[in-house]
């Protein structure tokens, strides 16, 4: 399994960075996204309905579903809680990625599975 060190190595690979600081809004519910992130620094706050539904942090992933539905809309709301780097993929770069590090695709579906657990279980 790729681990969060792993996950961070692989994404500064990754052309282009960026840095939010804490307020900055990275991606709102309902907008259209193109890119996922991985946190290489910092915190992240994700926010459903104003509330917030999870804090992540240096090596975790969030905004892959983005790429993988067909209308690409956000479904969260992310929000900076502290100064963060981020770099980010498209799906182009994404796709290259998986077919790249395969052991990349089974992390983010697994990021993905266990966010969706966590907010089942707080309902």
């Amino acid at each position: 399994m790729l681990e969060p060190a792993k996950t961070v190595e692989l994404f500064q690979k990754q052309p282009g960075n960026q840095t939010f600081y804490p307020g900055d809004v990275i991606f709102e519910d309902g907008k259209k996204g193109d890119v996922m992130y991985g946190i290489i620094e910092g915190v992240v706050e994700l926010f459903v309905n104003g509330q917030v539904v999870e804090t992540i942090k240096t090596g975790d992933v969030f905004g892959e579903g983005a790429l993988v539905h067909e209308e690409h809309t956000r479904a969260s709301t992310a929000i900076a809680k502290t100064e963060c780097k981020l770099a980010y993929l498209d799906q182009e770069r994404f796709l290259f990625v998986v077919q790249e590090t395969p052991m990349f695709a089974l992390y983010v579906v697994r990021s993905y599975s266990d966010r969706l657990r966590r907010l089942k279980r707080s309902l």
